[in-house]
């Protein structure tokens, strides 16, 4: 009867660390984490309490920041790395929405890693897992940008696969998004190459479109006496400058300056930059700050956070991966805009290399519990085998 009650003793703490650990890692460790997370407030005092067409600083827009997720496609991908690295972003991704309830998502491209060159087939159940992790309710907006891994990068890219992301996301990759008198300019970088390409040629047309109506939209509230002759068959937008969203950063020389938790490792900070590649040409980053002078522009591509100021006017926040595969410890941004202002702060997911720990610790747990109901089980049969060697020799 004891050997039978310590069995069920240490079979049940067996099963109470591994379910723990399991529940703990896979489900738990994302709302402590997250919640730790707060929307950012915008000061009165930048805001200056009433806002352009008289909104509050309260009317602020809520939105989440995220970038490169890069589902893993049927090339590349292992079945073990997509399961574990799909599983954390959709568990972060479900948290969040549910303790935060942000009013609207950006992903910043790189949704796919194999969008560039997969097949039909398994485009399509790219797609359809996407669609699974990243579920919202209709009160969330996600709102999702191109990348290179999405279309490929500008000598791969061609009508066919951005039609086809687009067709996806029902959206053009180049337009403005406004919401709550805020105007969200999305950017697609990778066709912004200035050679010429037909799809460059595109992009370039419509952005130089939107340059137009979002000028014409300020002048016209700057005058308040109707549309100008120049602007005449534009559309008109709330009028402020816009929030810059894009896949490739503006053009910077390395990570050299970037500081926190999320920077680059320094080894890697100093490692300069190829235009076209890592960033921005010169000449493009330049003509986006003169066409929109964007207050604020939200990059990714780069998978680790940076903060810069361009020309001593124009910031720029690289936003860092959101997947495990890419950092140990992914974050995303959140964000609290108005039509003059907006704040930002950063939340953190947690650590792989912290769940990884839980779970050997969990594993080193058991090995000491067997180990312990083993030297157990030898001590009891030890004392039963003297117990009958004692009787035997008294007979």
């Amino acid at each position: 009867m004891p050997r039978f009650s310590v069995k069920w003793i240490v079979a049940v703490l067996l099963i109470v660390v591994v379910a723990g650990a399991f529940f703990f890692c896979e489900y738990l460790i994302y709302f402590p984490t997250i919640l730790k997370c707060g929307w950012p407030e915008i000061s009165h005092a930048r805001a200056g309490g009433e806002g352009i067409d008289g909104r509050s600083a309260d009317s602020a827009v809520r939105a989440m920041v995220l970038s490169d997720t890069h589902l893993l496609g049927a090339v590349g991908g292992h079945w073990f790395d997509k399961l574990r690295r799909e599983w954390q972003m959709e568990r972060a991704f479900q948290t969040a929405l549910w303790l935060l309830r942000p009013e609207i998502v950006f992903i910043l491209g790189d949704i796919f890693d194999e969008g560039k060159w997969s097949s039909q087939k398994h485009w399509e159940d790219d797609v359809r897992r996407f669609h699974r992790m990243f579920r919202h309710s209709t009160d969330t907006e996600l709102v999702v940008l191109v990348g290179n891994h999405d279309i490929g990068f500008h000598y791969e890219m061609d009508w066919f696969k951005l039609q086809r992301f687009e067709k996806v996301f029902n959206a053009s990759s180049t337009r403005i998004v406004t919401k709550k008198g805020v105007n969200f300019l999305l950017v697609n970088s990778v066709a912004l190459h200035g050679d010429g390409c037909p799809i460059c040629q595109s992009v370039e047309k419509e952005l130089i479109k939107l340059s137009r109506d979002l000028n014409c939209s300020l002048q016209n509230s700057q005058t308040g006496s109707g549309v100008m002759d120049s602007c005449e068959g534009s559309q008109l937008y709330p009028p402020t400058p816009p929030i810059m969203l894009q896949h490739y950063p503006l053009y910077r020389v390395s990570d050299a300056s970037c500081t926190g938790q999320d920077a680059a490792p320094p080894e890697e900070r100093h490692l300069l930059f190829r235009e076209k590649y890592d960033v921005l040409s010169k000449e493009a980053s330049q003509r986006l700050l003169q066409w929109f002078n964007p207050r604020l522009i939200l990059s990714g591509h780069t998978h680790s956070g940076c903060e810069v100021l361009h020309d001593n006017k124009f910031p720029e926040v690289s936003v860092p991966s959101f997947s495990w595969r890419n950092r140990n410890n992914p974050s995303f941004i959140l964000a609290a805009v108005s039509p003059d202002s907006y704040s930002l702060s950063k939340c953190f997911l947690p650590e792989e290399s912290t769940v990884i720990g839980v779970y050997c610790s969990a594993g080193a747990c058991m090995l000491l519990l067997f180990l312990a109901h083993c030297m157990w089980m030898k001590g009891l049969l030890q004392c039963l085998s003297l117990c009958l060697l004692g009787k035997h020799k008294s007979l």
